[in-house]
Order: structure tokens, then sequence, then C-alpha cells
């Protein structure tokens, strides 16, 4: 059985990945696991790397020191890690989850989420508030890489868990807004919430005539819809109309060739996720 992968790293971020990784996989009855990763190339720089600019008759044993440093910090980041994957593995059972597993991997993140992608049906990732090294499209490099690589599902989290009782689907019904509709009406894990289907600018009749398709569809599937045709700039508009319907959730489909496409790879989804604090269901 696929399961969901909860890949959680820092303290900060770890309950509200948490959370949401056990209100899908219990939407999705599935099992859970939680991954963390201990990458082997850190973002800042070894502190033996700093060895270089001392003169040779130190550098020997500062080189030694500096090393032993190095070994210690990694040692903390492993056991800081596991300390994080028992909580989470208790937090999940405190709330009725019993097919629930942990594992530590080390190595480059994206590579691990490939690896583990045949047996994953959903991944539940965060996002750094506050990235060492922001990415040129999305507000975190590793969110951006793995939306980019990964084939299945992604929930990206928000720091603070809401369980999500409505939902809203980005649309602009082209035909990868199409799909996104046809494999929201197929999951379960949105199934029985309310939804919303918004479409940011464009003409009036057109606008109408597609969002009808789309409430069509998914009230064919059972789900209680409603639509909206807003104006604006797509980002404020959406984030607007989240906030002023009290949306619990945002669905959208990456990388089509249309403006739902500059949702996912431009400045619009920094935007976005920048002004409103929902989790963001990426479906591909």
């Amino acid at each position: 059985m696929k399961q969901v992968i909860a890949c959680v790293d820092g303290p900060a971020r770890a309950q509200g990945i948490c959370d949401y990784a056990i209100w899908a996989a219990r939407r999705l009855d599935t099992d859970l696991e939680f991954l963390h990763v201990l990458e082997r190339q850190s973002e800042h720089a070894p502190l033996s790397d700093l060895s270089g600019s001392l003169w040779l008759g130190a550098q020997e044993a500062l080189l030694r020191e500096l090393s032993e440093l190095d070994e210690r910090r990694a040692a903390l980041a492993g056991e800081q890690g596991r300390q994080i994957l028992e909580l989470a593995m208790q937090r999940a059972r405190d709330q009725g989850t019993a097919r629930v597993d942990a594992r530590q991997r080390q190595g480059d993140l994206l590579d691990i989420l490939l690896e583990l992608e045949p047996d994953a049906r959903l991944f539940v990732l965060g996002q750094h508030e506050q990235p060492v090294r922001p990415s040129r499209l999305l507000p975190d490099h590793r969110l951006e890489a793995a939306v980019r690589a990964l084939h299945r599902p992604i929930l990206v989290a928000s720091a603070a868990y809401c369980e999500p009782r409505s939902f809203m689907v980005a649309y602009d019904g082209s035909a990868t807004a199409r799909k996104t509709v046809e494999m929201v009406g197929r999951s379960p894990l949105l199934a029985g919430l309310p939804g919303h289907v918004v479409m940011a600018g464009g003409e009036a009749r057109a606008a109408e005539t597609a969002l009808e398709d789309a409430r069509a569809h998914l009230a064919g599937a059972g789900f209680d819809v409603r639509t909206a045709h807003v104006c604006g700039e797509p980002a404020a508009a959406l984030a607007d109309y989240a906030r002023r319907e009290e949306v619990d959730l945002l669905a959208m489909g990456a990388y089509g060739h249309s403006r739902i496409r500059h949702l996912m790879v431009g400045s619009t989804t920094t935007a976005i996720l920048g002004q409103v604090r929902l989790p963001v269901l990426v479906l591909r």
C-alpha cells in the first residue's frame, strides 16, 4: 500500500507538518511515515573549512579541533532528528493513527524523495519562512526542487495546523486546470468538503462557461461547489478571496501552459504563499 510520507526537519515546522500528515493519512486511509533527512552538505560551510586561513604552525591542531566540532554538530543534528521523529510518532499514535513509522536518512533531500516516490501516495513538506538561500521562484529552493521533480501530489503544510473544512481550486479553464479538477474529484483527500473554484481575470462570459464546466464535474463527483470570477492581479485576488471566504486549503496544478502555470513557477506563487498562510495541495 502506498503511504503518506511526511518530511520533518526543524522543530519550528515539525508540528504543522506532523498534524497535516496525520490528517491526510486518516483521510486517505493509508500508512503514515515520518522522514528526517540529514543532508551531507550543510547550507553553511563546515567549521573545518575555515582552517585554510590559518598560519601553517597552528593549522594542524586547530584543524583537528574544528573537525571534532563538525562531527559533534552532525551528531547533535542526528539526535535532534531522532527526537523529532519520536515525538511525531507519539503525536500520531495519540491521535489514533496506528499505522505509523519513521526513518532517518542521510543524503540529498530530493534524491531521497525521488527514491521513495514509488512508495508514496502523498508527500507532506513544509517551507522555510526565512530560507538561508532563497530560491528564484518559490520561497524555499528545496520546496521548488521537489515540486519540479516529483510526480506524486505534494501537500505544502502551513506552520500552524487548522483542520481543512473547505478548499479552493485556482482555475483558468486550461487543460492543466481541468486535470486538477478531475484529480480533486477522484481523490478521497478532499471528499465531502465544500469547495470553491475561482478564476482570476479573463473575459467574463468565457470565465462563466469555464467555471460552470468545473462546477458540474465536481458536482457529479459529489462535491458541493461554489464558483467565483475575481478581478485583479491573480495572487492578490485569489488571496483576498481565500481570506474573505475563510478557505482552509488551496489546490493547484503544477506546470501547465497557461496563466495557472505562473502560479507554480513564477512570482505569483511566492506572493500567494506569502500572503495567505494556507496549506497548498500541488497536484501533478
